[in-house]
């Protein structure tokens, strides 16, 4: 793979100092801006599901979603609806470290650091599909989204922000039918349906954004990372033709913008970018792989019964580790998740412990059958360190 690796990074490399060349940088204000930018947001209005045909471009995940709730609000604003500012976010749920992208998220750390939590957040217990539905009589119901509408009067909710598939809340996988449902709720209760495409977007599900899983259109997807594969700092969000609609009769001026928004250079290396995936099959191998995966984390499981719960879709994975004579995850003391990583660190690879007994896995793109094997080796070779530390 590293020779591979060194071929697409000279490649995308290329692209940044050709247009570094000729324009590194451009202002986005005053409804300036650049060939770069105008092809990026073309390439990904053909791209994107639906209508959503538009973009605003940003630095990262953060400004993106921030984007996202200010745009959601000032489109009821102008439709005459300046109550519907309210937005619904999910528990475990994340999307970023600015004060409102914090806020939305729904984990706990992130609202104890600096007190972060801005009025107007709510956040539900993710994947009660029936609660969705309507099912009233699931005891959950007073948790999901729908209560929290009804509790706080649809007439006050300008969005509902979610990620297809949860990451840094644990790689938590929506059960069959559950992105539907919110679809349709929101739908049901005129309330913009966000999705937070940061860690899903470009390909890490197999499907270039993972909403494209449960053909769900959202109406407004936020984007990250993955436009530009951590190459350059570029975000955007992408927007339906209905909100564009209301939004580009607006009068005066949109007092929202970034100095680096549309930035040229970040702007080519996003467009190098896109073209390596599509031109050399990427999500082709991510899905294949993906099987590969799949089967080496069975392997783990069968081998090891401390691994639970293993779970895959695309090249975005986790399993857990659970003690097996109480069937729970071990005491927090044992830091299980930690010392499994660490192990894995110690040779040669990197994974990622999410709290005390989740470990997520998110290989390359251009990884290969062997890679795959030689990374659960290592796994393996750490799980039984630690099984032999207990």
């Amino acid at each position: 793979m590293e020779r591979e690796y060194w071929a697409w990074s000279k490649r995308i490399g290329r692209g940044a100092s050709e247009q570094m060349m000729k324009i590194a940088y451009s202002s986005a204000f005053k409804g300036f801006s650049n060939e770069p930018a105008i092809k990026l947001a073309e390439k990904l209005a053909s791209m994107a599901p639906g209508d959503l045909n538009s973009v605003f471009f940003t630095s990262g995940g953060s400004e993106s979603n921030d984007t996202a709730f200010k745009l959601s609000r000032f489109y009821w604003e102008l439709k005459g609806q300046p109550k519907k500012k309210k937005v619904i976010g999910m528990r475990a749920g994340y999307h970023g470290v600015t004060q409102a992208s914090q806020s939305a998220t729904g984990i706990l750390a992130t609202h104890i650091f600096a007190g972060s939590n801005i009025k107007g957040f709510y956040h539900a217990t993710p994947h009660l599909t029936n609660c969705e539905l309507g099912d009233k009589n699931d005891p959950d119901y007073e948790n999901s989204i729908r209560s929290l509408i009804e509790q706080e009067g649809s007439d006050t909710i300008s969005a509902v922000i979610m990620e297809p598939v949860q990451g840094a809340g644990g790689v938590n996988m929506p059960p069959e039918g559950y992105i539907e449902a919110v679809r349709k709720l929101c739908d049901e209760f005129n309330i913009l349906f966000i999705a937070d495409e940061v860690i899903c977007g470009f390909g890490r599900t197999g499907k270039m954004f993972g909403v494209e899983n449960w053909n769900v259109i959202p109406d407004m997807m936020c984007m990250a990372k993955g436009i530009t594969s951590g190459y350059s700092q570029l975000g955007g969000v992408m927007i339906s033709d209905k909100i564009r609609e209301v939004i580009i009769n607006y009068e005066d001026v949109m007092s929202h913008g970034f100095t680096y928004s549309g930035h040229p250079t970040a702007c080519a290396v996003a467009l190098k970018n896109i073209e390596i995936i599509e031109r050399d099959g990427l999500l082709n191998n991510v899905k294949e792989m993906e099987e590969e995966l799949r089967k080496g984390l069975a392997y783990l499981e069968k081998k090891h019964d401390i691994v639970r719960n293993c779970r895959t879709l695309g090249l975005l994975s986790a399993f857990e580790l659970y003690n097996p004579e109480t069937g729970k995850s071990f005491d927090s003391s044992l830091q299980a998740a930690a010392t499994v990583v660490n192990e894995c660190f110690d040779r040669k690879l990197i994974l990622r412990n999410i709290g005390d007994f989740k470990v997520a896995i998110a290989p390359p793109f251009v990884i290969n059958q062997q890679e795959i094997k030689n990374m659960i080796d290592i796994i393996d070779e750490s799980l039984t360190v630690f099984e032999n530390s207990l």
